[in-house]
């Protein structure tokens, strides 16, 4: 059974009166209109500043915590959300109180917690209010589109079509990123136009096709749905002191997807079992081996783990024989992730992305040329700060979840995993502006050399603009069973399904 999470009831009556009694800092007009219009908003719909004695006292707030497994508790937490209790003291009153603290336990293979901006601390008050946000179409025109309608949790935190649909039937350019493990992204959206979960979550209901259409000040609507609403009313006055803003819309919803994170892969299986037995055998040589994943695979099956098996297309009822020879492949692919199909250069770190942009050539037409809706990074850039380099770039995605996110690039042209690799495998599409990671710059040298010299030069070189740039692909030439083996590790980066308590917005939390 679910733990159902409960907020002090004394907390709450005190919250409820105050709420119904003085939500908005200003007095309240003779005759509050039952449904007033924008033109009658009586304080701003941006910001507004606490009044404290509205909010959950501080020795009933509950602060949420991210125990990550470089410290001695992780290994004791036995769920993703775990009650435990901390002692404190009210900066207000001097007062020393003990009060309840939810820890959460950060999956195996994120080996840090992620970064949570000062100015909007987890609390677990505000994840309840910004998980009833997320799930809610009051945020769009029609009352139909809410953010998981492009971003649910049973499609990977995405809508696993090509391009998203909004709010009347409306079908944008870009590609749905999933959210899961967004919280460490460098830049939110393909094109980084967000520095922030918080910026981001406020970018839908500002467009006309995802959320909200017709609107001059489309925030300035939603404000008002959410403050004619008394559970939202009552809600914002108990977390934030004041009435719904935009900004304490945006805190909570961020607040939420901070804490949508996928690890315990297979793959983190098998570094934490290669550690294991390297520290057992005192040799120092931390480096994979085939019987490590092979381990794992086993206790997979004994386990009857469906998620990390079907994943890798195992039966988890029929293949177990069979997890010595995927094992073998997960190894190999491992090897050429890291080595000859170079994926590392881009995709580093615990999420497998650098967080930074480059030109694969998608969306650049057979010519090479990239159309300005195309542009990536390089249109967001402010004026003064243009980097041709960034032309047609977009963000590197993170590599977990790959299995239920299909399909893929920021077009969602490649549908499949074996596409995606064809295409780096190719060097991506040329276009004059290919990221240098796909580009073999020393045949464009030799090229140069050559031509200057007046020698022969390779006819089928595509060259660009009126210096006639020669742009030669890096090509890999991986191998069909090379190109299998990769693929196989991909799908082995696929995590642990997100907990229920953050997938499943039924269960009560409180």
């Amino acid at each position: 059974m679910p733990t159902v999470w409960r907020l002090s009831r004394s907390a709450l009556a005190t919250a409820a009166v105050a709420a119904a009694a003085a939500v908005f800092h200003s007095p309240a007009p003779a005759n509050p209109p039952t449904k007033p219009s924008l033109a009658g908003l009586t304080e701003p719909a941006d910001y507004l500043l606490p009044n404290e004695s509205l909010m959950i006292p501080f020795k009933d707030q509950v602060p949420m915590v991210f125990v990550t497994r470089n410290q001695p508790e992780w290994a004791a937490l036995k769920t993703f959300f775990t009650d435990a209790k901390e002692d404190t003291v009210d900066p207000a009153t001097g007062e020393k109180v003990t009060r309840r603290v939810v820890k959460i336990k950060v999956p195996l293979g994120l080996n840090q917690a992620p970064p949570v901006p000062a100015e909007n601390p987890m609390a677990l008050a505000k994840w309840v209010l910004g998980r009833k946000l997320y799930y809610d179409p009051i945020l769009s025109t029609s009352g139909q589109v809410s953010c998981s309608t492009c971003h649910h949790p049973k499609k990977g935190f995405t809508d696993q079509k090509r391009t998203s649909t909004g709010i009347g039937g409306a079908v944008g350019p870009i590609n749905s990123p999933t959210v899961i493990n967004a919280a460490y992204a460098k830049f939110q959206f393909w094109n980084g136009r967000a520095d922030t979960l918080e910026d981001q979550s406020q970018g839908p209901v500002g467009n006309n096709k995802e959320m909200f259409g017709g609107k001059a000040d489309p925030w300035e609507e939603a404000v008002l749905r959410l403050r004619t609403n008394p559970e939202y009313v009552k809600a914002f006055a108990q977390v934030f002191g004041h009435a719904p803003t935009r900004d304490s819309a945006a805190k909570a919803i961020a607040t939420y997807e901070r804490t949508v994170l996928s690890g315990n892969s297979v793959q983190d299986r098998a570094d934490a079992a290669m550690k294991k037995r390297v520290t057992e055998e005192e040799s120092g040589k931390f480096e994979l081996k085939a019987e490590d994943y092979a381990g794992v695979l086993k206790a997979a099956f004994a386990a009857k783990d469906a998620t990390a098996l079907t994943a890798l297309k195992l039966d988890p009822g029929a293949d177990a024989g069979k997890a010595g020879d995927v094992a073998k492949q997960l190894l190999n692919g491992r090897t050429l992730f890291f080595g000859k199909a170079k994926c590392s250069l881009c995709h580093t770190g615990d999420t497998f992305s650098d967080g930074l942009f480059h030109n694969l050539g998608v969306g650049a037409d057979k010519g090479g040329d990239i159309p300005y809706d195309e542009f990536g990074r390089f249109s967001i850039l402010r004026t003064g700060h243009k980097d041709i380099n960034l032309v047609g770039a977009n963000k590197t995605p993170g590599l977990r979840g790959l299995v239920d996110t299909a399909p893929y690039m920021h077009s969602g042209d490649e549908k499949t995993l074996e596409a995606v690799v064809d295409l780096y495998d190719r060097g991506g599409n040329v276009n004059p502006y290919l990221s240098d990671k796909l580009r073999d710059t020393v045949a464009e040298a030799a090229y140069l050399r050559a031509r200057a010299a007046g020698q022969p030069v390779d006819p089928n070189v595509k060259t660009f603009g009126p210096s006639h740039k020669p742009i030669i692909p890096l090509k890999l030439n991986l191998s069909a069973a090379e190109k299998a083996d990769l693929v196989v590790f991909l799908r082995g980066l696929n995590g642990a399904p997100i907990d229920p308590v953050v997938s499943e917005p039924t269960i009560e939390v409180k």
